[in-house]
């Protein structure tokens, strides 16, 4: 049986013979008994009509800790990023993001799809785009023919190997969209593991931008879900959209009762973390010289380039999931991100089958 198709594979008597150590995605986390206890308990309403008091709290809780003046709990990361290039781009215009970032990667064929707009790409290394960069993208094009009404950046970076921006240069990019006239949105799915990294607050982030988002559903442990925050007028047409996008979700206190615990105990934790994925690259880097620079992990994801060795991404995540360890093949590289579901003894016991990989 393929570990792809069950979370552990089990004998011939049913029964489970080993432990997963599933390092894929830091989504794939399990809901604490403390988030299972107060979802089962949990207060609802309909929030169609807005009355679901556990996820107007999770609202209230999450624009306060961003310092907006409004949030909205949506379905996921990806949710949130279309509704606001909804409202920001356009149809027929862009956006200017890295080329690697979720919105111009994964993203962009549902960008297209939902509000006929693409990406103006920028190549930065890590992911981590310079102000200049960005002012660059926004010059008018002298036929008028392409129009951005919007930078998008991410932080971390998931491709940069979750790589953080630093927040003197998310200002200085600020700068020059507010010197263009145009509005800047933060993709913050891990932003608070970019807060863990670099001691700056989740708000001082936030009030870089006119939007922002952040992920419930990955380091921070809950099942499902992200909070779309920024001014009340934004929100409330992001309400809209995501009505019309399917997301009139009803009795979803259920799910924004393991939001609350996630932003109550989640960010304390990351850089636990941190460490171990510094501690997996650290022990890769010395099983396979120069396929990983452990000095480049600065928060939970880990990029190993299997040309270095030889070998190619595939069969490594093959070699690896024959020992109980599911990674991902990413573009051609091996993907391992840590998370509340890994242990040091984890990434230990991960270290040691990578050696016999290797």
């Amino acid at each position: 049986m393929s570990l792809r198709s069950a979370p552990e594979p089990r004998g011939l008597n049913g029964t489970y013979t080993r432990r997963v150590i599933d390092l894929r995605s830091d989504t794939v986390t399990r809901p604490s008994e403390t988030m299972r206890s107060d979802m089962a308990s949990a207060e609802v309403g309909d929030d169609w009509f807005g009355d679901d008091p556990t996820v107007n709290r999770l609202q209230e809780e999450a624009a306060g800790l961003l310092g907006t003046q409004a949030a909205l709990f949506v379905a996921s990361g990806t949710m949130a990023n279309q509704i606001a290039l909804r409202i920001f781009v356009r149809p027929g215009h862009e956006y200017v993001a890295e080329a690697r970032a979720h919105v111009a990667s994964t993203e962009v064929h549902s960008a297209a799809a939902n509000a006929g707009i693409a990406p103006r790409p920028i190549h930065a290394a890590l992911g981590l785009v310079a102000a200049e960069q960005v002012a660059e993208a926004l010059r008018p094009d002298p036929y008028g023919v392409r129009v951005v009404d919007l930078v998008c950046m991410e932080n971390t970076h998931q491709a940069g190997g979750g790589s953080v921006l630093a927040v003197e240069t998310l200002r200085g990019i600020r700068k020059a969209a507010d010197e263009a006239g145009v509005p800047l949105y933060l993709d913050g799915a891990r932003l608070f593991n970019a807060s863990a990294a670099s001691g700056t607050p989740v708000g001082e982030y936030a009030a870089q931008a006119h939007a922002c988002m952040v992920t419930l559903s990955k380091g921070l442990g809950a099942p499902v879900g992200s909070v779309l925050c920024g001014d009340e007028a934004f929100i409330r047409e992001a309400r809209r959209v995501r009505i019309q996008l399917g997301g009139g979700w009803r009795q979803a206190g259920i799910l924004a009762a393991a939001g609350l615990v996630a932003l109550r105990d989640g960010p304390a934790r990351l850089a636990e973390d941190h460490a171990n994925a510094r501690r997996l690259a650290e022990g890769v880097a010395d099983a396979s010289p120069g396929a990983v620079l452990p000095e480049q992990v600065e928060t939970n994801i880990v990029y190993v380039e299997p040309g270095e060795m030889g070998q190619t991404a595939a069969r490594i995540v093959g070699a690896l999931e024959d020992r109980g360890i599911l990674a991902g093949d990413v573009g051609g590289r091996v993907r391992m991100v840590t998370h509340l579901d890994v242990s040091q003894s984890d990434v230990d016991a991960v270290v040691r089958a990578w050696r016999e990989v290797a």
